[in-house]
């Protein structure tokens, strides 16, 4: 597994630098009406121009557990005090994507979109399976282990992608079945201008190393390899996405990038995904996960390795004092 080092030419406008997006609000800009929001972690997404007034947006994604207050703040900095989503859009159900959901859609009174697959991971029938902490790649990786991976239920809200690929709120724009991180993972594709929204399909940082994600290094790099439970499903979204030709692209982590650099990292990865993404070995390398629309069918055995066990256990302490940190800091 290795990663496509960028150059800071391909990030999008203002990407490198703290709160950018011309704004007040926190954000990174993709477009003019497609704004990225980083909790700690991992990303969300502003849909609609600012100022763009009651149920004239829409979220996607919820980021980490307790930011709900920060995502709130960002919005109504963004889009104003009394200004509600017209619904919340997930790329998929892992908990840094759905950390301050049950809180933003109470408090908006909003519905919850994704894929069917995803269904018995928010709906409180399942958990997702084990990450796999053995693949290697640094400390978010080895943390891996205690991460949540629910149940969640967010049942009373949670309504199915229409399956004509319509995005509901957000005209313009399809969504594409990219699983492999996730059974029902799905990515937002806008054709006018080739706008991409990829949920964790692929990333633009080192997710399983902590430095990189700390930094934000702008690195064209497969899904966190920690949580991917079917290797061959994720090559196969990923030569899907590097079709589409984006312009512009916000992942669930790391920087906004853009443009022709991007679109060349991009290609490289789908092609090269066996030495660039692929882990040498790890639980879901050697044998998928298996699911259905009820949820898990099968889960390969693990890989033991105590050393990445006892490792991990000592950072997650570390790294949930710095987490706390940055939480309270906000």
């Amino acid at each position: 597994m290795d990663t496509y080092a960028l150059p800071d030419t391909a990030a999008a406008p203002g990407a490198a630098r703290a709160h950018d997006a011309g704004a007040h609000d926190g954000t990174w800009a993709v477009t003019a009406d497609v704004a990225a929001l980083r909790t700690a972690i991992a990303n969300l997404f502003f849909y609609g121009l600012p100022g763009a007034g009651d149920r004239q947006w829409v979220l996607v994604d919820a980021g980490i557990p307790g930011s709900a207050a920060w995502i709130e703040s960002a919005a109504k900095a963004r889009s104003g005090r009394r200004s509600r989503p017209a619904c919340i859009v997930l790329t998929h159900g892992h908990f840094d994507h759905v950390g301050a959901l049950k809180t933003l859609a109470e408090l908006w009174d909003v519905p919850i979109f994704a894929h069917p697959l995803e269904f018995p991971y928010l709906d409180g029938r399942e958990s997702y399976p084990p990450p796999d902490p053995t693949v290697g790649g640094g400390a978010m990786a080895r943390m891996s282990p205690l991460y949540p991976r629910g149940p969640y239920d967010f049942s009373p809200r949670l309504r199915a992608l229409p399956a004509d690929g319509s995005v509901p709120g957000m005209p313009g724009w399809r969504w594409v079945f990219t699983p492999g991180h996730s059974p029902g993972h799905v990515a937002l594709f806008r054709d006018a201008d080739r706008t991409l929204i990829a949920g964790d399909a692929f990333v633009t940082t080192k997710q399983e190393s902590m430095t990189s994600v700390m930094m934000w290094r702008p690195e064209m790099h497969g899904p966190p390899a920690y949580f991917t439970q079917d290797w061959d499903a994720a090559r196969r979204s990923v030569e899907a996405l590097a079709a589409l030709e984006p312009e512009a692209v916000g992942t669930g982590h790391g920087p906004p990038l853009h443009g022709a650099t991007m679109r060349a990292a991009l290609h490289m990865l789908a092609r090269d995904f066996e030495s660039l993404a692929v882990p040498d070995d790890g639980r879901y390398v050697r044998a998928p996960a298996i699911f259905d629309e009820q949820g898990v069918v099968s889960v390969p055995p693990p890989v033991l390795d105590p050393v990445t066990l006892i490792a991990g256990l000592g950072l997650a302490a570390l790294a949930g004092v710095g987490i706390g940190s940055a939480l309270r800091r906000r």
